[in-house]
């Protein structure tokens, strides 16, 4: 541990911490229809949103049909997003002449981005055209961001409430949060990062010669532009020929392979900071670069990593100030913001530890520099890879793939415990609810009174929605995950055998059902089976725990408030931060220790042994 990396962890959470309580408000003003400073000038914008659209910004909605509204946007936005990507080729900004995508992953790219998943079964830069980037993707980031916070605050708003029957208007909801929080955030962060070197341009990608040029070995095409190839004898991993029944060789076509001179290369740009910005501000995660932000374009400077870094907390840490606003109680915000911090470090406490300790493997050399840039080093790949999976955001400037076992851990762990450590934009704050839920339900048991929340009696259908909110993204990751690993579609992609390839797959499911869109790396998922279970687990884990938090605050918003009594359970003390800790990791504990022991647990045993996957 170095002067300047503890220094640089300092200002990393001082300053989120500092902006929560500034951001916190300005977006609860915003939400409520206060006056802000953007009021004067973005004002007449969104009275213009609301005459062309046709939106009554007082008519306000059940929980049902806001989550109709919700279904329906996202809905339109998938079918919209897959016929661009699927017909890239003809649109206008492809300059590379970029090829359209598949059904399959069309299908998976574009319910990934829709729900604000970002999962990215694709090189952007080898596949996407700037078309597809910036109207395709990029402004589902802002859109999918916008709704995750209009349905936070749908929450709050309904648990302030008593008597009845509606939780606001969504489009009002959407339209605020894009005109005054997204768009201006995006356009504040982006200036810097082009400041930094990340490219804003829409020129052809440009053509730079070698300083030292070489030779590869390259298939042979015909004048058709298809492989060569020759039939030569099969071989074993022995390298003995593979014999059939008849005992005659067994033979498979291989390319014809030549040597090319490579003496230039081909640099990618496009309007990446602005994708950036946005990108990495409302938790969607997905790269303009097939490497994410290990790209020196995409993330070129030590301050242009830090400012990414901290566009990733500001805005999740922010939502649970706005929370403790909108339902009155500021004291329980900040009790849930602590236990959400508390979680928060410890996982970067455990993962830097563990990415520090030498390997068997490699002869006990530390630091461990695969899989990282030199740039970074080993203390800024883990804190971004714990921030980016504690908060949903799924961006990357490392491989997870290349930590260590125990390391490579705490990423999937924040995951699997549905990211709620501030977790995503809206999703983390209305996904700790059923946990908060759940722990009241466990301490009304406890004392023997009826659970009460923020003046709210909870009965069996809030019990209900909150268990379905939490164990429906679960099934969702660890049952194809199980299918996976016996199918041949499932292992023939995989890159890693043993624990690590059961690593690689639990991951990936885990990100989709969580909607975290980072990679374990090591498994090919532009696959039709897993484009597809992919994107319905994506489905799933987005839809789920929207129309259980709707459903439960729907209920609480009929009910009358309950005055505060000597029974009561206070949800701003240390008690109950402690008992939520305790239910979140029990929780998490019971539903996925013995994957995660066939997985990161006995690997880290063999690889103390000697053995590696």
């Amino acid at each position: 541990m170095t002067t300047n990396e503890i220094i640089q962890i300092v200002l990393f959470f001082g300053i989120g911490i500092a902006l929560t309580p500034i951001l916190g408000r300005f977006m609860f003003k915003v939400y409520t229809g206060e006056k802000t400073w953007l009021h004067p000038v973005l004002q007449p914008v969104e009275k213009l949103v609301y005459w062309a659209t046709g939106i009554d910004p007082a008519e306000e909605m059940t929980w049902l049909r806001y989550l109709w509204a919700v279904v329906l946007m996202t809905t339109v936005g998938f079918a919209s997003l897959m016929a661009i990507l699927m017909t890239q080729k003809w649109l206008p900004f492809n300059p590379a002449g970029q090829d359209n995508l598949s059904w399959h992953l069309a299908f998976n790219t574009a319910w990934s981005f829709t729900c604000n998943a970002d999962w990215q079964s694709y090189s952007g830069e080898a596949v996407m055209s700037y078309f597809s980037q910036t109207i395709g993707l990029s402004v589902h980031q802002f859109i999918s961001g916008a709704a995750g916070l209009a349905i936070l605050v749908a929450v709050g708003r309904a648990l302030k409430r008593a008597s009845v029957k509606t939780i606001g208007n969504f489009w009002v909801d959407l339209t605020r949060g894009t005109i005054y929080i997204v768009i201006p955030l995006s356009i504040l962060w982006a200036i810097p990062l082009a400041w930094q070197g990340v490219p804003q341009a829409w020129q052809n990608y440009a053509t730079a010669k070698l300083v030292e040029p070489y030779t590869t070995s390259v298939p042979k095409l015909d004048d058709k532009g298809n492989a060569i190839t020759k039939s030569v004898p099969k071989t074993d991993d022995k390298g003995q020929a593979v014999k059939d029944d008849k005992g005659q060789p067994v033979m498979v076509d291989q390319p014809v392979m030549v040597d090319q001179k490579v003496d230039e290369q081909i640099i990618p740009v496009g309007p990446v900071a602005s994708f950036e910005s946005c990108k990495q501000l409302f938790t969607n995660g997905g790269g303009w670069f097939g490497v994410n932000s290990a790209h020196p374009l995409e993330n070129p400077t030590p301050l242009a990593n830090f400012l990414e870094l901290l566009a990733i907390i500001i805005v999740p840490m922010a939502q649970v100030f706005m929370f403790g606003l909108l339902v009155g109680n500021v004291k329980h915000a900040w009790c849930i913001f602590a236990v959400m911090l508390g979680l928060y470090v410890a996982s970067f406490g455990v993962a830097w530890w563990a990415e520090v300790q030498p390997n068997p493997v490699t002869d006990n050399i530390v630091p461990h520099m695969e899989g990282k840039e030199q740039r970074e080093g080993v203390m800024n790949s883990v804190l971004w890879g714990i921030s980016a999976t504690a908060i949903d955001n799924g961006s990357v400037n490392s491989m997870h793939d290349s930590w260590m076992p125990l390391a490579g851990l705490m990423p999937m762990w924040n995951i699997l415990v549905g990211e709620i450590e501030f977790g995503g934009i809206g999703c983390g704050m209305y996904c700790m609810l059923f946990h908060i839920l759940i722990t009241v339900f466990i301490a009304g048991l406890m004392i023997g009174r009826t659970p009460e929340y923020l003046g709210k009696k909870l009965d069996a259908w809030c019990a209900t929605w909150a268990v379905i909110g939490v164990l429906l993204p679960n099934a969702a990751c660890l049952i194809p995950t199980a299918m996976s690993v016996v199918m041949d579609a499932g292992t023939s992609s995989m890159a890693n055998q043993g624990p690590h390839g059961l690593s690689e797959v639990l991951y990936a499911f885990g990100e989709a059902a969580n909607n975290n869109g980072s990679a374990f790396a090591g498994l090919n998922a532009n696959t039709p089976w897993y484009d597809v279970a992919l994107g319905v687990a994506i489905i799933i884990g987005r839809f789920a725990p929207i129309a259980a938090a709707l459903a439960i605050v729907g209920r609480l918003a009929s009910k009358k408030t309950v005055e505060p009594s000597a029974g009561t359970l206070p949800t701003h003390g240390w008690t109950f931060g402690l008992t939520l800790t305790g239910v979140i990791i029990i929780v998490a504990a019971l539903t996925f220790f013995p994957a995660l022991c066939l997985g990161p647990f006995i690997e880290h045993g063999l690889m103390l042994a000697g053995r590696t996957f």
